[in-house]
């Protein structure tokens, strides 16, 4: 099992604390404190399946509480750790909860969508497994439509006509051997790419909602509702119609067919069930929204209730979804908020004791979004780059052109809200709005992105702080 989840690093077996942060800095500028702690979480769950069995059920995860402004990197860290072990992840806004409809059994919502994220990471990696024979069952699918059983065709008049025809006046059929033979050839024909652009008409499953009324399912119906929904569905099979493509459309959706028939979905669901249960994260953003800071009156009472209907899932319990029940015993809750208003000790006291680690994230400086720019395999530079490229426009971001547009997104930080490294989008997209538009018409062109170049695009627009508040 961990040899699907915690990838191996060189001879040092699975991923260490260190190896965790080393990937990590790969995306995410700073934030050494918060990058530490989840790699210490993360290295935990592994040392806890080395336990015996008994001690194994004792060693409860660590759940984390990120505090820090947003743009900041919380979400980032989180959704780069569960991408770096190959871990079903799910991240939720805390506010959902407390909006009308949205109490009680809807909290477990982020479960069953953990599940669901869950099913279909092992499916697709067991359709993976078996993709080599789906294609070349979809190849002999294709041939049998190219080249089908002479019985099975439609009656035509000359068919009937046959019947009153001597035996001996008769149409000879050909036999089995025949039909396999020229399967075999347009087999060989289709495998090759020959006929990919050939018509072919094959049956194709219809999505359709069988009409049966208005089921009264309330907001809090959850798991309830989607096991309705699966009941009706196999009472109301998908019905299936013909429809033209071109072969090498057909292949890839015959491939998908085949594979879906191939893997075995009980198998499926017992490793999603475990993944979810042993190595499962959910990310609970805008925590401090529902911290409770009042008397018990007027929306405190809805914060209220979120923290107490999130304490028996954090705490861990059974939740029931559509593939059986999903103990939150060991799932790694990471929470965040910004906690300008509230504090992580206006939190219910029960709810505070399951996130025992803290972290403060920084807010970011100039220095840290020229390293954003820069330093990260996704920086937002480089994806411009390669964006206009293709349109055969080359961009060059000089050294004091980025200083500049790092220390413009500071000051616009300041001026207006702090949107922490978001504030780069919005001054990279208007640095760059003239290009973009006019891309097409410039094949051939360089563009250097110097300090005066930034200045002429936006000098005015940060020296207005009106400005800056709506533009920027």
């Amino acid at each position: 099992m961990f040899k699907n989840i915690f990838r191996k690093r060189d001879n040092d077996g699975f991923l260490t604390p260190k190896q965790i942060v080393e990937e990590l800095d790969k995306y995410i500028v700073g934030q050494k404190n918060a990058k530490k702690a989840v790699a210490i979480a993360l290295r935990n769950r592994w040392r806890r399946q080395k336990l015996p069995e008994e001690m194994r059920e004792e060693v409860a995860p660590k759940n984390i509480v990120m505090i820090g402004p947003t743009g900041v990197g919380k979400t980032e860290i989180a959704r780069r750790l569960a991408k770096l072990v190959n871990a079903p992840f799910v991240k939720v806004e805390a506010t959902k909860f407390t909006e009308v409809g949205y109490v009680g059994r809807d909290v477990e919502s982020m479960i069953r969508d953990l599940m669901e994220i869950s099913i279909n990471m092992v499916k697709e990696e067991k359709i993976e497994e078996v993709k080599q024979k789906a294609r070349e069952l979809a190849y002999d699918r294709v041939a049998d439509f190219l080249v089908p059983e002479t019985s099975k065709k439609a009656p035509s008049f000359e068919n009937l006509f046959d019947v009153f025809l001597p035996q001996q006046q008769k149409r000879e059929e050909p036999d089995g051997r025949e039909i396999s033979k020229e399967r075999d050839r347009y087999r060989k024909l289709v495998k090759e790419g020959k006929l990919d652009e050939e018509e072919i008409e094959i049956p194709v499953a219809v999505e359709s909602t069988p009409n049966i009324g208005v089921i009264g399912l309330g907001p809090g119906m959850g798991a309830d509702a989607g096991n309705i929904q699966d009941l009706l569905s196999s009472i109301f099979p998908k019905p299936k119609k013909l429809r033209k493509m071109k072969i090498k459309e057909a292949l890839k959706y015959l491939e998908q067919e085949e594979a879906q028939k191939l893997i075995d979905m009980d198998e499926v669901i017992k490793e999603a069930i475990n993944r979810v249960e042993n190595h499962g994260i959910v990310f609970i953003d805008e925590i401090d929204k529902v911290a409770a800071k009042g008397g018990g009156k007027g929306p405190d009472v809805s914060r209220e209730g979120v923290q107490r209907d999130l304490l028996p899932i954090v705490e861990g319990s059974k939740v029931p979804t559509k593939y059986g029940l999903i103990k939150t015993d060991h799932v790694l809750f990471i929470a965040a908020g910004a906690f300008h208003i509230a504090k992580p000790s206006d939190l219910l006291p029960e709810l505070q004791g399951r996130f025992p680690i803290r972290v403060e994230l920084k807010p970011l400086t100039k220095d840290d979004f020229i390293r954003i720019l820069t330093e990260p395999k996704n920086a937002l530079t480089k994806q411009y780059v390669e964006l206009l490229m293709t349109e055969g426009v080359e961009v060059k971001f000089t050294t004091d052109g980025i200083e500049e547009i790092a220390r413009m997104a500071e000051e616009a930080n300041t001026k207006a809200e702090n949107i922490g490294a978001r504030r780069l989008h919005t001054v990279l997209e208007r640095l760059l709005e003239d290009v973009s538009f006019n891309a097409s018409d410039m094949t051939g062109e360089k563009i250097v992105i110097d300090r005066g170049y930034v200045i002429e695009k936006l000098g005015n627009i940060i020296e207005d702080e009106d400005l800056t508040r709506y533009i920027l």
